[in-house]
């Protein structure tokens, strides 16, 4: 629950992989261990190529950072086994300062739910009654804090009988003598001895000596003595009853670690429980729930890497706590409760900005980490060539590559490898690297694929627009794109399906049948998001 997620953006290229993982590794240096990196989406081919290639492992999917049972100071109030006796369940909400129990089968599975209103409502029933039946003797010894005086010879496992308290004057009862009785006497030896005499079923000796005969009473007759008095006792003993007895047998409202608590709140408010029973990933209980602890949830902590628009980010990124953004895009429309750091630098890489990072705190990387680093400065400029690159992106990259004992060259021939594309279906091309923008009201995806040779993807045109026209009519979209940016010829080759007069007018060219190709252009966020702004501006 102390976890802070370092997350990219969602469709994750290498720039968001490496900047989570380099953010928490940067952290976990400084002997801070509650960073962890996580990604939104699949792992790329490039992207998997560059992990592979230094031995790093992916960070785990997560889907969402909803805020879930997980997260919030539930009661850890203790399960209780089916046999404890009333009392200690009673003293069990006392000391944690709870009105309901969960209670459990002997293999920790969940019983039922016992509450201070079901105790209240037996120990009521109890006025009008002078009898219990099949109280286990363990229970009943353990709430009068008694011992078995004829421990050697009884052999009773459990203790029913009408109650009796023993006065001078009733010496001559039939009780005495009857084994359906439980008798509970003082510093009376007559009334003992006559008691255990006559196989009365249990007797309850309270504040008096106990002679060593009476340890020889026979098996029929439970000789229990105590140190509480005769009228505790006969209030007492009726708390010894197992709470599974009580406990009312019904289907039971409960929820898991992993529920969120969105769907929690709108089955509690369909159900009349103060409280409910709280279950972990073995159905084992961990504690109890209740309306209270939804009111000021504690939300999961994040640092965002690589973005700091809501469209690419974490779903319902209301729900979480925002530490920190470091990013290199234009600002876009994330809002915090409170002040955050925020680092946004006008470079090619996030990744140029975490080295910087890296050497103002005095932390040098592994091997692994400046190779994976590296290559993400590699990746976002497109091998320097990007108009998003800057003398520091090429700098820190090259400082990198000394770290990891590697040539740039390598790592930027491996990233774009032919035939990665091979076998994949057009629409996993394309959300590979796809962004949703939202500008003046308008709605727009682009998605980016780069290669070192566009000619196979072109071949595909008609699947490519397909899947665009589809995301189009389904999100009601006004505009998508797709760039194929080729290394080799410096561009891009643009599909799209939205206007024709958009396009015309953004770009200053003449589309033909969705398509056209862009000379020099190389980036998305720079040369394509800032046309469409200053047109639809």
């Amino acid at each position: 629950m102390n976890d802070i997620y370092v997350t990219g953006h969602r469709n994750p290229d290498t720039d968001s992989i490496v900047a989570a993982i380099a953010y928490a590794n940067l952290r976990h240096a400084m002997g801070e261990r509650a960073y962890r990196a996580v990604r939104l989406g699949s792992v790329n081919d490039e992207t998997q190529r560059l992990l592979d290639r230094f031995g790093v492992e992916a960070p785990p999917l997560v889907k969402n950072l909803r805020t879930q049972v997980a997260d919030i100071d539930y009661d850890r109030t203790p399960a209780l086994n089916g046999s404890v006796p009333l009392d200690l369940a009673w003293r069990t909400m006392r000391e944690c300062e709870v009105s309901v129990v969960p209670v459990v089968g002997d293999g920790g599975e969940l019983f039922g739910m016992l509450s201070a209103g079901d105790i209240a409502a037996y120990d009521m029933q109890t006025i009008t009654q002078n009898r219990v039946d099949n109280v286990p003797l363990f229970n009943l010894l353990s709430v009068l804090e008694g011992t078995l005086v004829n421990e050697l010879n009884c052999t009773a496992s459990d203790v029913s009988g009408e109650l009796y308290i023993a006065l001078p004057q009733n010496f001559a009862d039939p009780a005495l003598t009857n084994p359906d009785t439980i008798l509970i006497c003082g510093d009376q030896p007559e009334i003992i001895e006559r008691a255990i005499a006559s196989g009365v079923g249990c007797l309850i000796i309270c504040r008096a000596g106990i002679k060593p005969a009476w340890a020889d009473a026979p098996a029929s007759t439970c000789v229990i003595s105590t140190p509480l008095s005769a009228r505790r006792v006969s209030r007492i003993i009726y708390q010894a009853l197992p709470v599974e007895r009580i406990v009312e047998k019904k289907e039971i409202v409960a929820f898991r670690l992993g529920d969120y608590l969105d769907d929690v709140r709108e089955i509690m408010l369909k159900s009349r429980y103060r409280s409910y029973p709280v279950l972990n990933g073995e159905n084992k209980v961990v504690g109890t729930i209740s309306r209270f602890h939804l009111l000021r949830p504690r939300r999961k902590r994040v640092v965002l890497v690589d973005h700091n628009e809501a469209a690419q980010s974490v779903p319902a990124l209301d729900q979480v706590e925002i530490l920190e953004i470091i990013d290199h895009h234009r600002l876009a429309d994330i809002q915090t409760t409170a002040p955050i750091r925020v680092r946004n630098e006008p470079v090619g890489s996030t990744n140029t900005i975490l080295t910087a990072m890296y050497q103002e705190r005095g932390v040098v990387p592994s091997a692994q980490i400046a190779g994976i680093m590296a290559g993400a400065i590699l990746s976002d400029t497109v091998m320097f060539k990007s108009p998003t690159c800057t003398k520091r992106d090429i700098a820190m990259a090259e400082r990198l590559a000394r770290i990891a004992g590697v040539s740039l060259e390598e790592i930027g021939h491996e990233l774009y490898a032919a035939g990665s594309t091979d076998g994949k279906s057009a629409e996993e091309l394309f959300r590979a690297d796809y962004k949703q923008f939202h500008i003046s009201e308008q709605n727009i995806g682009v998605s980016q694929i780069t290669c070192v040779d566009a000619d196979h993807l072109l071949a595909r045109r008609d699947e490519f627009l397909s899947v665009m026209l589809d995301l189009k009519e389904k999100q009601e979209f006004d505009l998508i794109i797709l760039m194929i940016t080729d290394v080799l010829l410096e561009g891009s080759h643009i599909f799209y399906v939205g206007s024709d007069d958009t396009i015309q007018q953004a770009f200053n060219k003449t589309p033909h049948d969705h398509y056209l190709f862009l000379k020099g252009v190389m980036s998305r966020k720079k040369q394509i998001i800032p046309m469409l702004t200053a047109l639809w501006g």
